[in-house]
């Protein structure tokens, strides 16, 4: 064989050991990458934890938006507005007895 024989054989070798090299890098991180196949059960975790979080989100908005219902500015339920000036006022009629809870 000449020299420029090998040279061509040598560089085709190059180059399809760097395609192969490329292929292996992009197939590992597909496995173990941040975002791989192994990450997923990282992501399933987070999944529920996320979910939990989002219940009691709803949960308190729910809560928030009936409160706002009951403090309708055109008609406010007396019992929530009278609990909720007891609250920030601490103040209590004389004819009322407080029972204490735990």
């Amino acid at each position: 064989m000449n020299r420029i024989a090998l040279f061509k054989m040598a560089r085709s070798a190059a180059l399809r050991a760097i395609a192969i090299l490329i292929m292996a890098y992009f197939a590992g991180s597909a496995l173990v990458g941040p975002n791989g196949l192994f990450a997923l059960g990282g992501y399933k975790s987070e999944l529920t934890l996320k979910s939990a979080e989002l219940d009691r989100a709803m949960a308190l908005r729910d809560k928030l938006r009936h409160h706002a219902h009951l403090l309708n500015p055109t008609k406010v339920d007396p019992d929530f507005g009278d609990e909720l000036v007891r609250r920030k006022t601490g103040l209590v009629r004389p004819d009322e007895i407080i029972i204490a809870r735990p």
